[in-house]
């Protein structure tokens, strides 16, 4: 076991969830809770802290026992008929214990120590002050359970996580910002600064002063940030990713402020599905609106309805337009030419979202990846939050390519 309370909790609740039990991350914490004020000495006191915190139905009692014999190396005695508090502990052995027994009963008192003492993350939330607690406060140490393991989670590949996991990071994706650059809009704005003179509104003004313009109304045209377009592939292969992407929509652009669509083997529009409903309701109603949910990709196809059904109508024109894929394609790649160099002539930016570039020794060499590579302004990978940094970097730049 790792000397981190954090990462045992998380490795032990996956366990159990892998075995049928629903140990969702709020109890993993609670688990590392109780492990921090009770820092048990022997095997049958842990068991005891997790039988009171992962567990809420008898039915479950022997899956965990089973887990927890796999994940701490041995088995705890079962409670006595009639028990009423933590067991006697037993005199010491003369001989010493097994050094799997000993090693994680040790790391696991070294975590609770450690966990006791360390100061809360930057990120997290300022504690209230003792004298108002407030009735749904969490205890200092659960927080700093959470946040570590929330930190842990921050460089994980998106695919390796399950959806509980992927919630936890919802906190810190609604910090983030997916800014897009700056256009110079037909309607003009007042402004004291303006280089054109507004005659309407100094004529207005000067109805007050007797028909003299003592003051010149001023313009300048306004500048309002461009439209940002989503196109989320959400076949087998990037079903997890796409599930990242469509909650980071929902935490960091609200779902209103981005035209949302999802393809496999056709297009479907969820934006209205991503605008006011929580993260998790969000997915769920996402992958129901979208009929094709795990099916085949036919990329080309695909925005090849987009540019004739909405493109041409002007959502992309002058947009920055975001495409979640890997490139894989069973339709023909000149299609996918074609209709990317269509996108390109009327999108202000094209940004390719492609988690399988996070290898150094990736090439574009799948016939779908191939076709649209020249048309993109940026490739990034997004395949962790930590990626994330090279997505808004890629949306708010204001260039493009030459």
């Amino acid at each position: 076991m790792s000397d981190d309370l954090a990462l045992t909790a998380a490795q032990f609740g996956a366990a159990l969830r892998a075995a049928g039990v629903p140990a969702d991350p709020g109890r993993c914490v609670r688990f590392a809770w109780a492990v921090t004020v009770a820092r048990p000495v022997t095997l049958s006191g842990l068991y005891l802290c997790a039988l009171a915190t992962l567990v809420a139905s008898k039915e479950h009692v022997g899956t965990l026992r089973r887990v927890f014999d796999a994940v701490f190396g041995g088995a705890p005695d079962p409670p006595p008929a009639g028990y009423a508090g933590p067991p006697v502990p037993e005199p010491p052995s003369p001989e010493p214990a097994g050094p799997a027994t000993a090693d994680i009963l040790r790391d696991a008192a070294r975590a609770a120590q450690a966990h006791a003492v360390r100061p809360v993350a930057d990120h997290e939330e300022p504690v209230p002050a003792e004298d108002d607690p407030g009735p749904g406060d969490e205890p200092l140490a659960a927080r700093e359970v959470r946040a570590s393991a929330t930190e842990r989670l921050a460089s994980t590949d998106f695919a390796e996580m399950s959806p509980a996991e992927l919630l936890m990071l919802s906190g810190l994706m609604r910090r983030l910002t997916l800014a897009v650059p700056l256009r110079r809009s037909r309607r003009p704005q007042q402004t004291p600064r303006g280089r054109q003179t507004d005659l309407r509104s100094t004529l207005r003004q000067a109805r007050r002063t007797g028909g003299h313009p003592l003051r010149l109304a001023r313009r300048a045209p306004l500048r309002e940030p461009r439209r940002l377009v989503v196109l989320c592939d959400i076949s087998g292969s990037m079903e997890p990713y796409a599930r990242a992407m469509l909650q980071l929509l929902y935490c960091a652009a609200g779902g209103a402020r981005a035209e949302v669509f999802t393809f496999a083997t056709r297009l479907t529009r969820i934006t209205g599905t991503l605008a006011h409903v929580r993260p998790g309701m969000a997915l769920k109603q996402a992958g129901q609106a979208a009929p094709d949910w795990l099916g085949g990709t036919r990329i080309g196809e695909s925005i090849a309805e987009f540019n004739n059904s909405y493109g041409r109508r002007g959502m992309a024109r002058g947009a920055v337009v975001v495409i979640i894929s890997d490139g894989w394609d069973t339709g023909d790649p000149a299609v996918l030419r074609r209709e990317m160099e269509r996108l390109s002539r009327v999108a202000h930016r094209i940004v390719w979202v492609n988690p399988r570039t996070q290898s150094p020794e990736y090439q574009p060499l799948a016939g779908g990846m191939a076709a649209a590579w020249p048309y993109c302004d940026a490739v990034v990978s997004a395949h962790s939050l930590n990626a994330l940094d090279e997505l808004t970097a890629a949306l708010a730049h204001s260039g493009r390519r030459s």
